[in-house]
Parts: structure tokens; sequence; C-alpha cells
């Protein structure tokens, strides 16, 4: 082989190689998505005044599997009372995965 047929296999590894990462990445739903879900949810039991999420995914181990989650937050109403939830969403499925109540 010549050096001009390495060069375009090379090339076409490059561009083959920057495809896949850009799919992989398109794997993961948006945080503005994630948020309206997890807000719809909550709305199907409670009065939700207020929410949001931080853009950036992390790391959450969960019984020891790891899990790429947004961190956001609601506030529901119950009683009068406002009560604050923080939350983790599942970054692939939209899933929550977790909640707790945040302390006042």
């Amino acid at each position: 082989m010549k050096f001009k047929d390495y060069a375009i296999a090379f090339g076409l590894g490059m561009v083959v190689g920057y495809l896949v990462k850009q799919k992989q990445e398109d794997d993961f739903i948006k945080p503005e998505v994630a948020l309206k879900i997890t807000r719809q949810r909550f709305q199907e039991r409670y009065d939700v005044s207020g929410s949001w999420i931080y853009m950036k995914k992390e790391q959450l181990m969960i019984n020891d599997l790891p899990y790429e989650v947004y961190h956001g937050g609601i506030t529901k109403h119950i009683d009068g009372e406002h009560i604050p939830i923080e939350f983790f969403i599942d970054a692939r499925t939209g899933t929550v995965v977790k909640t707790k109540e945040r302390q006042q």
C-alpha cells in the first residue's frame, strides 16, 4: 500500500471515530427535557410552584451501580406548606432514580 492509501484509511478512521462519539453523546436527554419530565410527574400528584436543574451530568452510585444523572429540585405544596424536594434523574432514560426532601 502507498502512503496515500494509509492517509485515506487514517482519515476515514478519524471521521468514523468522531461520528461514533457524537452518537454516544446524543444518547443523553437534554437537562431541560429531564426537568420537564420530572415536573410533569410531580404535578400528577402535587401542586408544583418551582423547579430547577443543574445543566451538567454527574455520577451517582446507587446500590453499587453507577448512573449518569441530572440533579435538580422542585417545590411542592401540601396543605399550604412549601416542601422542597431534590431529585436525581437518569440522563439517558429520564427515569427518576432518587428523591429526597430538603431541610428548610
